[in-house]
């Protein structure tokens, strides 16, 4: 079942990522989509951290089915984390 769109959390700097929030059947779940995977995803190397919140809204819908699809492949444990990769944008790629 596809998870819908959460909030917006926003850039953690130790981690390198950028976090936000999904929710199932009104469970909030938590996402993280990595700098790199970002960057990835928008053909380009070395955003800033200052740009990451307008680079997660331009690439929103491919990120949140991403972190849809990965949620529907998890084991359902309480707390589990979706996490994005570079590896998950490039199996994403050609899809709509």
């Amino acid at each position: 079942m596809p998870l819908t769109r959460g909030q917006i959390v926003g850039h953690d700097n130790e981690r390198l990522a950028f976090a936000f929030s999904m929710v199932n059947d009104g469970e909030t779940i938590q996402c993280q989509i990595s700098d790199a995977a970002m960057d990835e995803l928008a053909q380009t190397k070395g955003t800033p951290s200052i740009a990451r919140q307008a680079q997660f809204v331009t690439h929103r819908g491919t990120i949140e089915r991403i972190a849809s699809d990965l949620y529907d492949e998890a084991p359902r444990i309480k707390g589990y984390v979706v996490r994005i990769f570079t590896k998950h944008i490039q199996g994403a790629r050609g899809v709509s």
